[in-house]
């Protein structure tokens, strides 16, 4: 009897040394598959996970990932993407030394759907419609009226090679793609890295990113439509290299706006040797504002905006591009467009310039205005913005 006791005793003194420390946390790692649609509440603790198909989390349901989780898809397997519908919520509280990583197998830049998530803040789609149908291959409505709409928390978290469609969308999504989400969201410490098309993209709502880095995108760094008014946000990073568009495209739709979102500290920067996307479209400026877009900056850097050659035509890169003599008559001349101690280095046109010779842009004073001195983005190193040994932040 003392001998069977004994070995339980052993039995169970190895149970416990294998999955817990002296606080009752869970030591041992965790292996397992996210798929189908979340319809309870679910907490992912620490480990490493194989996300497998168009995982969704429904109205009512909170899904929560612990720090230092890796979440992988497979694009051999079909379609993939984490999708938070309107009424769910991911809470995603990774770190500085431990952020979630969200990435895809192949490492191959379009290879998922990356993370979308739904709410219904309020929009202003084209003609005025306060409600839309996603472009993304979802296929789902979103806009409302809930200003202070919560999807989570989403800090210290990566997506890498994203921007793939999704089963009949008809464009490619972004490594986070934010469907009118309101104020109640939190957006900090994220990275968007490497996708085939826009780091971050807004579809109208009232949420807010701080600390933000677009590492590597194939289309722009960060892009927003649909009249998005985020007012708090601070501290966004982009660093284009190999294939890039705009730093920044701003557009409100076709509507005239005073929505004005606010940014401070940015840093766009555009490696040597990058190139448009698509040679059909020649997208090689730091800011193009466009149907309407608007918006208020501080502390801004660009640098590296210059010359694209298409045999036998030269482009000359801007620091801001109008294109359209509408957004220029109402948010330009209408001082709802400002960008103030702008530094700008190796940037062809650095003053604002319309996109044809018929859109003369002349800034009111004191809404477009350079400094020295300006120090942009003001992020920390760390494991969060680190990919292979490399700092994402140069």
């Amino acid at each position: 009897m003392k001998k069977l006791i004994l070995s339980l005793a052993i039995v169970s003194a190895l149970f416990t040394s294998c999955t817990s420390d002296d606080n009752g946390n869970n030591t041992t790692p965790v292996v397992g598959e996210i798929t189908g649609t979340i319809t309870a509440n679910k907490v992912y603790p620490k480990g490493t996970y194989t996300l497998k198909g168009i995982v969704k989390v429904a109205s009512g349901v909170t899904v929560t990932f612990d720090a230092g989780s890796t979440i992988t898809c497979d694009k051999a397997t079909g379609d993939n993407a984490f999708v938070v519908l309107n009424g769910g919520k991911a809470i995603m509280n990774g770190s500085a030394s431990e952020p979630i990583v969200f990435t895809e197998k192949s490492g191959v830049p379009g290879s998922w759907g990356g993370i979308i998530i739904y709410g219904d803040a309020p929009i202003k789609g084209a003609g005025g419609l306060t409600t839309l149908l996603s472009e993304d291959g979802n296929s789902l409505n979103y806009g409302g009226t809930n200003t202070a709409h919560n999807g989570g928390t989403l800090k210290y978290v990566r997506v890498e090679y994203a921007g793939s469609k999704l089963g009949d969308g008809n464009k490619e999504n972004n490594a986070f793609t934010f469907y009118s989400c309101g104020t109640g969201t939190t957006l900090d410490h994220l990275v968007a890295y490497k996708g085939a098309d826009d780091g971050f993209e807004f579809f109208g709502g009232t949420v807010s990113m701080t600390n933000a880095i677009s590492y590597g995108n194939y289309d722009d760094a960060f892009d927003w439509q649909d009249g998005w008014q985020g007012q708090l946000n601070t501290n966004w990073y982009g660093y284009q290299e190999i294939k890039g568009n705009f730093g920044m495209e701003i557009e409100a739709s076709g509507n005239n706006n005073t929505f004005n979102p606010k940014v401070e500290g940015v840093t766009l920067k555009r490696a040597a040797g990058c190139t448009p996307e698509d040679n059909s479209a020649i997208e090689i400026d730091a800011f193009q504002f466009k149907k309407e877009g608007n918006g208020i900056f501080n502390n801004v850097i660009v640098d590296g905006y210059g010359n694209f050659t298409l045999a036998p035509t030269t482009y000359n890169g801007a620091v801001v591009k109008i294109q359209d003599a509408t957004t220029n008559t109402n948010q330009v001349n209408g001082g709802k467009i400002k960008l103030t101690n702008v530094k700008i280095t190796n940037t062809t046109q650095i003053v604002p310039v319309g996109a044809t010779g018929s859109i003369v842009v002349s800034f009111p004073v004191g809404n477009f205005t350079t400094s020295s001195t300006t120090t942009g983005a003001s992020l920390t190193a760390g494991a969060w913005a680190t990919v292979n040994g490399s700092s994402l932040i140069k």
